[in-house]
């Protein structure tokens, strides 16, 4: 199934100071998720962060932060962000059906998030090189297990080229520069 713009929102999860400098590879995931909302601001796709107990593990990082300026942030407790009912009315409220996942850790938060949207029948897709934990064993389980209950593993271009669905548009010649 594709990953359409009009049917999708990104819920970024938990990208946050004292968790970051944890994480394998935090470049990487922090430059896909920039993207990845980037992407989602040119295509109107609803943006949701989440923090995972803000007053001990601080606030989300700088980098996302700028990009994702303007979109709500919602504190939390619970791992799985289904489970806030906060959260969970915000998206129900999108009205979308596809959720794309990027976030942290991939083990904890982002597979208890991920099968809790599974759960309410939503299509629940990871973007596998937006989302870490602190070590590759970890990262990988949840990917396997999650792609063995039916979440689409997929890549941060994978999403922002399915998001934009054709090429010569405005929005296509505004993104790639920023793909490239």
């Amino acid at each position: 199934m594709l990953i359409k713009s009009g049917e999708s929102m990104l819920l970024v999860i938990d990208m946050q100071e004292r968790l970051v400098p944890a994480m394998l590879a935090p470049a990487r995931t922090l430059k896909n998720t920039a993207l990845l909302i980037e992407a989602a601001r040119e295509l109107d796709v609803p943006v949701l962060l989440t923090e995972q107990y803000p007053e001990g593990l601080g606030p989300t990082v700088p980098e996302v932060a700028r990009v994702a300026s303007g979109y709500p942030v919602f504190p939390k407790l619970h791992f799985s962000c289904m489970q806030d009912a906060a959260i969970a009315g915000a998206v129900e409220a999108s009205g979308r059906s596809q959720i794309v996942l990027a976030g942290m850790e991939a083990h904890i938060c982002v597979v208890q998030t991920a099968a809790s949207l599974l759960e309410d029948g939503y299509e629940v897709f990871v973007a596998s090189d937006a989302t870490a934990s602190r070590s590759a064993e970890s990262e990988q389980a949840c990917l396997h297990r999650l792609s063995a209950a039916g979440v689409g593993i997929v890549t941060t271009e994978m999403v922002v080229f399915e998001w934009l669905a054709k090429a010569g548009t405005a929005s296509f010649k505004k993104m790639l520069p920023r793909i490239k």
